[in-house]
């Protein structure tokens, strides 16, 4: 009887260990689980981390860009009302030697209605 007892003592401190064995086995592998979990939670914290700063230097580019692209809208305007400037200037000048033309040829054709009536009284006394 006492062997009998001492082989149910045995059998129990054995489930109870075995308990103990699979208790601290699934402890284990929660621990490795919860790591697991914990290693993933930090590199996407990384990962988030450097897309903010990706995201921060994208925007700055932007804002960069957009200051560039005024700028030479600027540059552009600028030359274009230069050319403007030009352009307008070319035919002022353009204006002043056809109006110039234009006062020569007035002259030529008051010389010519001069000479066309001196000749025409020319003509007449000498008809008379």
């Amino acid at each position: 009887m006492h062997l009998g007892l001492d082989v149910d003592v045995q059998k129990l401190e054995t489930e109870k260990l075995r308990k103990g064995k699979n208790k601290a086995e699934e402890d284990l592998d929660k621990k490795i689980k919860d790591d697991g979990w914990e290693k993933k939670f930090r590199d996407v914290q990384a990962q988030n981390g450097a897309l903010e700063e990706s995201l921060s230097e994208n925007k700055k580019e932007k804002c960069e860009l957009k200051d560039r692209v005024a700028e030479l809208e600027r540059s552009l305007h600028q030359y274009r009302s230069q050319n403007s400037v030009m352009e307008l200037r070319a035919s002022l000048s353009k204006i002043k030697e056809m109006k110039e033309r234009i006062e020569e040829l007035e002259s030529t054709l008051r010389n010519c209605e001069i000479q066309t009536e001196y000749l025409e009284t020319n003509e007449s006394r000498q008809s008379e």
